[in-house]
Formats: C-alpha cells, sequence, structure tokens
C-alpha cells in the first residue's frame, strides 16, 4: 500500500468524526431558520454573525469562559500532583494492605456519580458551598474519576528504574526528593496523559455543574451553552452552535501542544502490572 492510498483512506475515516464539528461551526453562520433544512447543508447559503453577537449579549459568556478556563486549570494542575503522589507511593513503596487498597480504588470507577450526587449534594449544601465552584474543583480531583489518573501514573512509575532511587538514596535524598527530583521530571507523558484528561474532564463538566450552580454568573460553559433561549422559551441553535464552537479552543490547544506526550503515556499503562 502506498502512502498516497494510505492518505487517502485515513481522510476517508475521518469524514464522519470530521463532518459534524464542521457542520456545527459553519451553522453557527447560519440564519435559524436554515439549520434544519433538508437536505441538511454544510455551507450556509446565507452567512451571518447574528449567532456570535448574541453569544455575548445574551450572557456573560466572557465570565462563563473565565469560570470554565479558572477551575480546569486548577483541576489539571492539582490532578497531576496528587495522582502523581497517590501513583508513586502505589507503584514504589510498600506498605500494609497496598494491593487491597488500590484494588478498592479501581472499584470506586464502578460507581456512577449520579449514584453519589445525592448524599453529596446533602453535605455540599450543609458547608454553604452550594452555587460556588468549590464542588467543581474538589470533586474531579478526589472522586472517582481521579483514579484513572492515579493508574496511569501507577503503570508509568512501574517502569521506573529502580538504580534511579537506589542512587539518589545512597547520596541521602529523601523518598519525597526522589520523587520531585528524579521520579516526577522523567514522568512527561504520564504527566501529558493525566493532564489533557483532566483539562477536558473538567472544562466539559455538565452534570456537576447542573446540580451545584444557580446563578449565570457562576455557570461553567457546559451549563450556559444550554441556556440561550428566546423570549419564548424557544432554543437559539445559532447561537447555542457559535458558543459551542468558541468552547473548542482550549480543548484543540491543550491537545496540539501535548499529542505526542499523550500517546506515549497511554501506551506505557500496559507496559506493567
Amino acid at each position: 500500500m502506498t502512502a498516497v492510498t494510505l492518505y487517502v483512506l485515513l481522510v476517508a475515516a475521518s469524514v464522519p468524526f470530521l463532518y459534524p464539528t464542521l457542520w456545527m461551526f459553519f451553522s453557527s453562520f447560519k440564519p435559524a431558520n436554515e439549520i434544519f433544512l433538508q437536505p441538511p447543508t454544510l455551507l450556509p447559503g446565507e452567512w451571518t454573525l447574528d449567532g456570535f453577537a448574541q453569544v455575548f449579549t445574551a450572557q456573560p459568556f466572557l465570565q462563563q469562559y473565565g469560570n470554565s478556563m479558572y477551575i480546569a486549570a486548577i483541576v489539571t494542575v492539582a490532578s497531576i500532583l496528587l495522582s502523581a503522589m497517590a501513583g508513586y507511593a502505589f507503584a514504589r513503596i510498600r506498605f500494609p494492605l497496598r494491593n487491597v487498597a488500590f484494588t478498592l480504588m479501581l472499584a470506586a470507577m464502578m460507581v456512577p456519580t449520579e449514584v453519589t450526587i445525592i448524599p453529596i449534594f446533602t453535605a455540599v449544601n450543609a458547608m454553604g458551598l452550594n452555587n460556588t465552584h468549590w464542588p467543581l474543583i474538589i470533586l474531579p480531583i478526589l472522586g472517582p474519576t481521579a483514579v484513572v489518573s492515579v493508574f496511569i501514573f501507577r503503570q508509568h512509575f512501574l517502569s521506573f528504574p529502580k538504580e534511579y532511587e537506589e542512587a539518589a538514596r545512597l547520596d541521602g535524598v529523601t523518598r519525597a526528593g526522589v520523587f520531585f527530583r528524579i521520579a516526577l521530571p522523567l514522568a512527561k507523558p504520564a504527566i501529558a496523559a493525566v493532564g489533557i484528561m483532566a483539562f477536558l474532564r473538567s472544562f466539559n463538566m455538565y452534570f456537576e455543574a447542573l446540580i451545584f450552580l444557580r446563578t449565570p454568573e457562576n455557570f461553567t460553559l457546559g451549563l450556559a451553552i444550554t441556556r440561550y433561549q428566546d423570549f419564548y422559551g424557544e432554543q437559539m441553535w445559532n447561537t447555542q452552535l457559535g458558543a459551542a464552537s468558541l468552547t473548542v479552543v482550549p480543548i484543540l490547544v491543550v491537545f496540539l501542544i501535548a499529542q505526542k506526550q499523550f500517546v506515549q503515556g497511554l501506551a506505557q499503562t500496559g507496559l506493567k502490572g
């Protein structure tokens, strides 16, 4: 198979995945009555910026954008640090019931968020944190969704050469020093994989925002996009599509920056058990 043939096949295979995104982007330039024409069209018959203009006038979109960005940034940094520490402990430190604790942690992934949301909401409300961003920061960092991040770091540190640790310990470096000065700097693929997944998970968060947030000024983008409605309660589809198109930008930037390390990090999760 020649390279040209391979590229043609790859482009053809990517069409079903790219078309919905392209339709979303171009439909944000369509008048509202043109979006659901049959048969559907990709390019607008009449180009207009009304959808994008209403994105910023119907809601405090820039503030909501900022909410999602700073929450995702905090969650990403905290998830990398805490998950790396937990993964290193499970991989390199021997302590009683280590495997049992790791198995129980993996079992937490089987518990749906919807099952635990009522007791979590009750606790959050009792602490007076309802309609704040604290639940959206704490839950992704310490909740069941963080288990995958711990697993990725554990698998990476299992393949970490023990000779590096032994040499450092002989030089008087503490366990914390080995982690922060040697192990963590060498874990760039795992850091990239966990960072991208944590950022995407937090930036696209909808269910938790729907439960805990009440005022538009506190909304994140996932929730804000669903609230574009006219005076009659009808969906403003071109405005929603315009807002959705704008939310894709940070996700693309993060992935393009760290895509190579992301693939390497995922590949290393299956190297050693």
